[in-house]
């Protein structure tokens, strides 16, 4: 084009700026400050002037321990989930090139895994075993004591799927916790103090205390309110709904970890950018926020089978419970029975609201609020290279948004609780259209 312009005495065009990702403008700025500083020791002159990116070294790993307060507060329910057999990741001995974190289908705590599941599924079993004999025997049973067995027959059915859902992504699990470590310490090095979770560790403990009282309670309830749950029954629910609860209370806590790093982190930026030469750590900052958003990807990548399990238990409950328990009281009126269908119910969609929720939360803090106080700065009082750095953690911030992903399967976010509640709203029309159509013909026949 610029050899036709300039055969026929026409100005050539303006070479077009290439249009580079975060990654490629990073290695092109290291490359050109690079280059400045061999100039600059070839004269002889001073480097202070120009900063080049850290190179990545092997951290110590008691040093890794002695900063990592998130795995120290969060302790207790990785020890529960142990013990449950849920998830049996294990800590490494601190061994450098080791990570903090691993998974070993040979280790101890998957060993205790096996033998607490063997058990639980015995039970499990037995239960099951004893409901569908029930429930194919007695067809003249009411409505709502089918729904009943239905609904507590699907809910056995968790406990068979969590060697794939959970275990199978046991690597992936400690990456995610490998992340945190390696990011606490990463931050404690470039801002010079430390993340704080305030208030975490007790938190922590009160969620795996309540998670088993609210189990227990559920299932008593469930008791008391069906005369054929059997006592017996309840140790086969009490540690699938604990589980339930568990996972609840482990993205609850980590979608508030990911909110307070992510205020720790711009409070350092804003202190940074008051200060002189702030161009020499907006770089690092860079880096750190992307590494947050990184961990928030991981996050549900490490427990999407789980939290898809999850979410599709908690549909398939919510529309069996609400169109029994509308179905009974169009029958027969409200009875105690029904009770019980909305408490599970509320239950189900209490679950879902916090998981949604938080995830809404824990993106707008790490992405929106973030962004927002970077475009608040006031880039005619700071220099050139500030500017840049500016652009550049705006541009890190537009290419990688802080999305909760279960591995591509759904967003988590509060669109997927009205997603929900628009396909419940449907099913439940359809199911009570042909329950109402049944009762009609009923009532013509028999007149």
């Amino acid at each position: 084009m610029s050899f036709w312009a300039v055969s026929r005495g026409l100005t050539p065009p303006s070479k077009v700026a290439p249009m580079l990702n975060p990654n490629q403008r990073q290695f092109l700025e290291d490359e050109m400050r690079y280059r400045e500083k061999l100039k600059l020791v070839a004269r002889g002159d001073a480097m202070d002037e120009v900063y080049v990116r850290k190179q990545e070294t092997v951290d110590d790993p008691l040093e890794l321990d002695r900063h990592d307060s998130f795995y120290q507060t969060t302790k207790s329910l990785l020890v529960l989930f142990q013990i449950m057999g849920v998830m049996p990741i294990h800590r490494n001995p601190p061994v450098k090139n080791l990570p903090r974190t691993g998974y070993s289908w040979g280790s101890k705590q998957v060993m205790w895994a096996i033998f607490i599941y063997s058990c639980q599924t015995t039970v499990v079993v037995l239960v099951l075993r004893e409901r569908v004999k029930k429930f194919v025997t007695s067809p003249d049973k009411r409505f709502d004591e089918a729904i009943y067995n239905v609904i507590f027959i699907s809910l056995l059915f968790t406990n068979f799927l969590l060697p794939v859902a959970s275990w199978r992504h046991g690597p992936q699990v400690a990456i995610f916790k490998n992340m945190w470590t390696n990011y606490q310490y990463k931050f404690f090095k470039t801002t010079g103090s430390p993340i704080v979770f305030p208030n975490l560790y007790p938190l922590t403990w009160s969620l795996c205390i309540f998670s088993w009282v609210l189990s227990i309670a559920i299932n008593l309830s469930q008791y008391f309110l069906q005369p054929d749950f059997r006592l017996w029954y309840t140790f086969a629910y009490y540690p699938i709904i604990a589980m339930l609860n568990c996972f609840c209370s482990l993205w609850y806590i980590n979608c508030n970890a990911f909110g307070t790093a992510s205020r720790a982190l711009s409070d350092a930026l804003q202190t940074t950018i008051r200060g002189e030469k702030p161009a020499q750590k907006l770089t690092e900052y860079r880096h750190l926020w992307v590494d947050l958003s990184h961990m928030m990807q991981q996050l549900g990548r490490a427990y999407s089978n789980m939290y898809g399990m999850y979410c599709l238990v908690i549909f398939f409950t919510t529309i069996i419970a609400t169109y029994g328990s509308i179905s009974e009281i169009m029958d027969h009126g409200a009875t105690y029975k029904e009770v019980g269908l909305f408490v599970i119910v509320f239950y189900c969609m209490g679950l879902l609201y916090i998981i949604c929720n938080e995830a809404h939360y824990a993106s707008r803090k790490v992405g929106l609020d973030f962004q927002t106080k970077l475009l608040n700065i006031n880039l005619t009082s700071v220099d050139a290279a500030t500017q840049k750095e500016v652009e550049m953690l705006l541009v890190a911030i537009n290419k990688n948004p802080p999305i909760m992903n279960l591995d591509g399967y759904a967003n988590i976010n509060r669109e997927l609780i009205t997603t929900n509640i628009s396909f419940m709203a449907t099913y439940l029309v359809v199911l009570l259209q042909f329950k109402i159509t049944e009762q009609r013909r009923t009532n013509s026949q028999a007149a």
